[in-house]
This record gives structure tokens, sequence and C-alpha cells, in this order.
């Protein structure tokens, strides 16, 4: 989100490091200005485009762009969603599949409940690795890979 970052990766890139860049996806702008300075880019799909709002976020539209300007593959990346019992479902699966569908990497990772910003996740309790295998089935057909994180 800060408009110098493609400055700062085309340094650290000048100075020999690798790159990845972590995002939530809602500067598709930035991004754009990033990916010839970047090796890697991991992007949150947080939840299914209906539920964004519970996380503050009133439009998808540029979280939806950069998913679609990653899907084009100008550098590798993967998509990721940390599976929080109340932003992802079964059924949210199934809508998160269709939003990333023709990807090759979708990554879901265990939820935990230490350094949560918002306080009143600290008393959810992780869903069990069998629900997250469940959740990477709805998942599968719509992407090369998927990686549990568990």
């Amino acid at each position: 989100m800060h408009r110098e970052l493609p400055k700062f990766l085309t340094k650290l890139k000048e100075h020999g490091f690798s790159v990845k860049l972590d995002t939530n996806g809602f500067f598709p702008d930035v991004l754009e200005e990033c990916l010839g300075h970047v090796d890697y880019v991991a992007m949150d799909v947080k939840t299914c485009r209906e539920k964004y709002r519970l996380l503050g976020a009133s439009d998808t539209e540029n979280m939806i762009r950069s998913l679609e300007m990653l899907k084009m593959g100008k550098v590798p990346y993967e998509f990721r969603t940390t599976a929080v019992p109340e932003l992802l479902t079964v059924q949210d699966a199934h809508s998160i599949g269709e939003m990333i569908k023709g990807t090759k990497t979708y990554a879901i990772q265990q939820f935990t409940t230490q350094d949560t910003l918002d306080k009143r996740y600290q008393t959810l309790k992780p869903y069990a690795p069998e629900k997250i295998d469940e959740i990477a089935k709805i998942v599968e057909p719509y992407t090369e890979k998927v990686i549990l994180r568990v």
C-alpha cells in the first residue's frame, strides 16, 4: 500500500536479495508496479467475497483485480487462506475455489489464537486437521496444487 514500495524492492534486487511479497491484494496498482522486482508473491484470500465485509472491506473489486493479475503468471505466486472458523466454512470453500480457479498453488494455513489483532479471535477454537482436509478437498478441483500448513 506504500507508493514507494516498488522503489524499495528495486533496491533490494539491485543488492542481490531474493524478494517475496506478501499482500492482501487491495492495492493492485502498487502490486503491478512491484511485479518486475519480486521473485514470489503470496496473496491472502481471507474468505469468500461476501464475508470480506466482516473484515472491514465493503468492496472486493481491487482484491479480485490483484488475484486475476497474479493468475496471469508474470511471477511465481500462491494464494493462501488462514482457516479462521468464522471466516472459512465448507460452503465458503466453494466460493473461494471459484475465485482462484485456474491458479497453480493454493495454501490453507491453520489458524492460531496468538497475536490476533482482534481480541475476540483469541477465544475461537481452531479447526481440527480433518476439517482443514475436508476444505482442501473442496478446493482441489480449482487449482493445480493445494498445500496444507497445519
